[in-house]
């Protein structure tokens, strides 16, 4: 009934592109993490697997010990999600222990980075929003 009315309205609804199964080992690669290159990581950049139109990034980060994403500004919301390992959060200043199974919630607006402690590797799920064309 909906998809007649938006049709007879003239307003034809657009279909999604087709879902994209992604394998992490097809976009794994060895380098230094974002904002300062502290240390060394391994990144899984996932959605750039996907063709665009996409609206959000979703990436894994393995920070190897001694490494960290720097303090940056972000224009967006964004959540750091722990798998394995320790480490701290910072944002605007204040820094939070994470560890595996808790999630950082970083708001638009803020100065945030992340830094791998202990022995382990500190493993990530970060996701934010594609950042708009300018």
């Amino acid at each position: 009934m909906i998809a007649r009315l938006l049709f007879s309205a003239g307003l034809a609804m657009q279909e999604a592109p087709p879902m994209v199964v992604i394998d992490e080992r097809d976009t794994v690669r060895e380098e230094a993490p974002p904002h300062g290159a502290i240390g060394m990581s391994t990144a899984y950049r996932i959605s750039d697997a996907a063709p665009q139109p996409r609206t959000m990034e979703f990436r894994k980060r393995v920070l190897h010990p001694g490494a960290a994403i720097g303090v940056h500004p972000i224009a967006h919301d964004e959540v750091y999600y722990v798998l394995s390992g320790q480490g701290e959060v910072t944002s605007d200043g204040i820094s939070k222990p994470l560890r595996a199974g808790m999630a950082a919630y970083l708001y638009n607006k803020a100065k945030v980075g992340i830094r791998q402690l202990g022995k382990q590797p500190l493993v990530l799920i970060i996701t934010y929003p594609v950042a708009p064309k300018s």
